[in-house]
């Protein structure tokens, strides 16, 4: 279970690092259009992002088991 994890935070990592490596640019558009958002549409996008991961994650779970 902690292999899994660790290996899910690396992961994250890893890409995360690669788009602020290969394209500065698009992140910082991205970080002005958030600043632009009210604070109750980042909280639905945030909430939006993390339930689609855990989808994502539950429907991986569930064709490699």
């Amino acid at each position: 279970m902690i292999e899994a994890f660790l290996w899910g935070i690396g992961l994250v990592l890893v890409i995360e690092g690669l788009v602020y490596a290969l394209a500065p640019a698009i992140v910082d558009n991205l970080l002005k259009a958030l600043k632009d958002m009210d604070l109750s549409a980042r909280r639905r996008f945030g909430g939006l992002t993390a339930l689609l991961g855990a989808v994502i994650l539950l429907a991986v779970s569930r064709y490699f088991s």
